[in-house]
């Protein structure tokens, strides 16, 4: 069987009939992800917030990318931001996850542990890895930007178990 891919870009113009947000809401939460916390510092103090939509994009060179909510309250900060960190929660950092899910609190507050790296980036205390990205592109979908960003520099925990959030729940492996 052959496949013919559509041509790329879709037009403007084209309109799919789309599922109620409830549903695609209810199809994602059956769908695994690992849980990040994304800090930045875009010159106005830290920023930072829960994300499951991290994806590698490229080894070569190094991409990653993001999705963030246009009203999300890190968003602006994000937008300015020419670097951040995508910290990787361990399978014992719930309450983490959970305070960076949280609007109008201070995130970086005790007792969140947290530290700067030589950059300035804000990274997170105990957590299972983390990635220094520099931005690189941000692309509009729909009620979301995508950042795009390169990874400049690492650090890995060996020896830790991953968080996940699945169907509504944090979980660990």
């Amino acid at each position: 069987m052959t496949v013919t891919a559509a041509p790329y870009p879709v037009p403007s113009s084209y309109s799919a009939p789309a599922i109620p947000p409830e549903r695609f809401r209810q199809v994602f939460r059956r769908y695994p992800a690992g849980v990040v916390a994304v800090t930045a510092d875009s010159g106005k103090g830290p920023v930072g917030f829960t994300a499951t939509s991290l994806t590698s994009l490229s080894l070569d060179p190094p991409l990653v990318s993001f999705g963030i909510a246009v009203t999300a309250s890190s968003w602006p900060h994000i937008e300015r931001a020419t670097t951040a960190v995508v910290n990787f929660l361990g399978s014992e950092q719930e309450s983490l996850a959970r305070t960076f899910a949280t609007s109008g609190i201070d995130r970086f507050a005790a007792p969140t542990e947290w530290r700067r790296l030589p950059g300035g980036e804000p990274v997170l205390g105990g957590v299972a890895g983390w990635l220094r990205i520099g931005v690189e592109q941000i692309v509009p979908a729909g009620d979301h930007r995508i950042v795009v960003a390169r990874v400049e520099d690492s650090w890995l925990d060996e020896g830790s178990s991953p968080l996940v959030f699945h169907d509504g729940n944090y979980l660990s492996l």
